[in-house]
């Protein structure tokens, strides 16, 4: 029997030395405690006694969080998160049973990218997932703008004009701010007003959610870019089924943390990995999802590089194009 707790403190330690080791033991886990991953597992004919290194490991399809309860171990569910969806749609749940594992993890990946969330002012455009209480990601911009600790960050829905002046109040103060967005309501607002940013980062989260016809992501950040007068525009890569995310940084790429890695299967065989600068589809690791499932396919296509960056290029097809990271991702 694996002992979860153990297991449980070596997520964030890890290293490029000891992920796969770490990686091996949380797949043991799970396939012990997670009975639809085991039974997945099963069909494939996948145990513990044959598989060695990461790369034989099963990855589940990311659909099944729509339809089953992906849960390891038995403790009790502290939240469920559920993804975004046009009327009509399937959403997927992400039941989480320790909610402290989500925030450690969301945390230390943004001081890792972007510093301590005290220096920043947080403004949060966020305005379809506030209509909810059940989004991953407004829980992650409730505890970030907490963090901050400025009087001026908050979240906005609709109210642009109380946005837009906010913006030209920190930045004539030359106060460091994030402005955190979901894609559609950065456009809406970049097209009504233009303030120019110096001392703002931008971070979009993707989605259109019906509301604005699909683009690329170049085409949008050329838009932002040119609305606000700034060099880069940043994205965040996360999805209702996982408690980590990646950022896409000033090399154009995205980047994640130690206790995440991105591999790429052949889309026409998804039980073959492809080596690096060749697109596929996108598997990913994500340790910290130790009591759900931490090997997931997506449905998104990408291409992983040597320094473990990655690209994510479009959706593998788009009948089921979800919101909380981009068209590219959920």
């Amino acid at each position: 029997m694996i002992d979860r707790s153990l297991l449980r403190n070596k997520i964030f330690e890890v290293d490029e030395h000891s992920f796969n080791s770490t990686a091996l033991e949380i797949f043991h886990f799970q396939y012990e405690n997670n009975s639809v991953f085991r039974q997945f597992c099963s069909l494939l004919h996948k145990s513990p006694a044959v598989i060695s290194t990461i790369d034989q490991i099963p990855f589940l399809p990311i659909e099944l969080f729509k339809t089953h309860e992906i849960v390891s171990g038995h403790a009790k569910i502290q939240k469920v998160f559920t993804s975004s969806g046009t009327t009509g749609q399937q959403t997927s749940r992400h039941y989480v049973s320790d909610l402290t594992l989500y925030e450690e993890s969301f945390l230390k990946c943004f001081q890792q990218f972007y510093g301590d969330p005290e220096k920043y002012c947080v403004l949060a455009l966020l305005p379809s997932y506030l209509e909810r209480d059940d989004s991953s990601l407004v829980y992650m911009a409730e505890h970030l703008i907490r963090k901050s600790g400025h009087s001026k960050s908050g979240f906005f829905l609709y109210n642009h004009e109380e946005l837009h002046q906010t913006l030209l109040k920190l930045e004539a103060a030359q106060q460091p701010i994030l402005l955190i967005g979901v894609t559609f309501a950065l456009l809406d607002f970049s097209e009504k007003f233009s303030p120019q940013l110096k001392f703002t980062r931008v971070i979009e989260t993707g989605g259109m959610k019906g509301r604005r016809e699909e683009i690329t992501r170049e085409a949008l950040h050329e838009r932002l870019r040119n609305a606000f007068g700034i060099k880069i525009i940043y994205s965040e890569y996360g999805m209702t089924e996982l408690l980590s995310q990646a950022y896409f940084m000033d090399d154009e790429k995205f980047h994640s943390p130690n206790w995440m890695k991105v591999l790429i299967r052949d889309v026409n065989d998804p039980f073959q990995l492809v080596g690096p600068n060749k697109t596929g589809a996108i598997n990913i690791i994500d340790l910290a999802n130790i009591d759900s499932c931490s090997f997931i396919a997506t449905a998104d296509l990408g291409k992983s590089f040597d320094d473990q960056s990655f690209e994510v290029l479009g959706r593998m097809d788009d009948s089921d194009v979800r919101g909380c990271n981009l068209m590219w991702g959920d």
